[in-house]
């Protein structure tokens, strides 16, 4: 049956910050912040701090973008835009690519974390029947899964502003487990060969781990397009990003580096885990355990979401093949959900193939996609700058903060992580993956896509009649 359908506008402010919650504690802080922790030791606390500036930034310039001209698609649409069709597809696909990777990745430390109570069960068996879950789920209408990601986030947030607390508690009281010579204080940051222990090099290389943490925050400009009411809901997101920073990850790290030695966090599960089991409180740990599946589960429900409200996006376009178009009679685009799990199925052969590295390897190449986005995004707000006039500029409703300073800082910080990538031995492979993907796309899109003539005019694309699925 075919009829007039477009995307439901379901979700509320609540709902778009634990989306973006959802999306961006994950992995990167329960798994891979011991990654980060080893090579930068202590002092990974000034590179979390940095990237979170450099990340707010990223966010206001793409608010003001997404508040003055919400579509599907979001950033994506607004480098076709501003700077050309061809960027603005190189970004769409790349952003899919990224949250493909990252998805890859936290399905990946799903099957890690399962194996904290059931280590002789193979991986892949728990990812694969994560995957079929969560496609059921995106499957729903938007506001059901704006409610699932919501109770899910607070279960997660919940539990680190618990554990925060609880490991100030210790500090404070000086709790030391029976068989630990090891006594929680802030201390611990510089007495294990002092706050910097790998010097600058360690600093800088831990950088690329830290952004890799921040993946998918970018995903508040997506919900554009099914928000009940853009011009709020974005701007109150979005300023919320630096107390989530500071708070999740910075504090975070900062009470785990004080209650154990840094040199001892190993990245065998979740640090979260390890830390409490070491000290001897077993049902913490079991506690924990359940917290970080639940983070895991959340990430890769926001990755499926943005992904596949990018590619209906640029389907609308002509930048994606139009079956990515089809809405269900709930206004979900259900070919998206369906590509996307069968994308995922690949991290269940990975991890029958390669379990022991699959993790770093696909957190080196997401970080390459996050970066690249970032920049797309940030070219495109001062591309977008230059186009408007000196009145508009005045009337916009969220101005990005700190221009044209701020975003010159963060332009110069993503070409900077990308540089550092290529030079560290470990990550110049996910360069030369990243550069093979962008002149891929290129070919693509000479080959294929016909540029299209609208992108100047102020359409919304999210209003265009598609085909509805019975």
């Amino acid at each position: 049956m075919s009829q007039n359908s477009t995307l439901q506008r379901g979700l509320n402010t609540r709902h778009i910050r634990f989306l973006a919650l959802g999306s961006a504690i994950g992995t990167g802080l329960f798994y891979g912040s011991a990654t980060a922790i080893k090579m930068a030791g202590p002092s990974v606390l000034l590179a979390y701090i940095v990237a979170g500036i450099a990340i707010y930034i990223v966010m206001r310039a793409l608010g003001e973008m997404a508040v003055h001209n919400p579509v599907s698609g979001s950033f994506s649409h607004y480098a076709s835009q501003y700077i050309s069709p061809l960027a603005g597809f190189t970004t769409g696909w790349t952003y899919v690519f990224e949250m493909v990777i990252v998805a890859l990745a936290d399905v990946t430390a799903f099957g890690i974390y399962m194996g904290f109570w059931y280590p002789d069960v193979p991986r892949w068996i728990w990812i694969l029947s994560l995957i079929m879950f969560l496609g059921a789920i995106n499957l729903i209408h938007v506001k059901v899964f704006g409610e699932l990601e919501f109770w899910l986030s607070i279960i997660k947030v919940t539990a680190i502003v618990a554990m925060i607390l609880g490991g100030l508690g210790l500090m404070f009281y000086g709790f030391q487990a029976d068989h630990s010579n090891i006594v929680p204080g802030i201390s611990n940051l510089w007495i294990y060969d002092g706050f910097m222990p790998h010097g600058i090099a360690g600093l800088v290389a831990c950088l690329s781990v830290v952004v890799f943490a921040f993946g998918g925050i970018e995903i508040i400009g997506i919900t554009a397009g099914e928000s009940q009411d853009p011009k709020t809901t974005l701007p109150k997101a979005i300023n919320a990003v630096p107390v989530r920073i500071l708070l999740f990850y910075v504090l975070t790290i900062f009470v785990l580096m004080s209650i154990f030695p840094w040199n001892q966090i190993g990245s065998q599960g979740s640090p979260f885990v390890q830390i409490f089991e070491n000290l001897g409180i077993k049902s913490a740990a079991n506690i924990l355990n359940i917290v970080v599946i639940t983070a895991a589960v959340s990430a890769i429900n926001s990755d499926v979401f943005g992904a596949g409200r990018m590619l209906y996006g640029m389907a609308n376009r002509g930048q994606a093949p139009r079956v990515f178009q089809k809405l269900s009679r709930n206004g979900v685009p259900w070919m998206t959900v369906v590509v996307m799990a069968g994308v995922l199925l690949t991290g269940v052969v990975l991890n029958y193939l390669i379990p022991e590295n699959v993790f770093m390897i696909i957190a080196s190449i997401a970080t390459f996609a996050t970066v690249w986005v970032w920049l797309m995004i940030l070219l495109s707000q001062v591309a977008m700058r230059r186009k408007l006039s000196t009145a508009e500029i005045k009337a916009l409703d969220f101005p990005v903060w700190g221009w044209p300073y701020a975003p010159a800082f963060a332009i110069g910080f993503m070409v900077f992580i990308l540089v550092m990538m290529g030079y560290f031995p470990d990550s110049r492979p996910a360069i030369y993956v990243g550069i093979t993907w962008l002149v891929l796309l290129t070919i693509a899109y000479r080959i294929w896509v016909k540029p299209d003539q609208n992108l100047g005019k102020k359409s919304n694309p999210i209003h265009q009649n598609v085909e509805i699925e019975s």
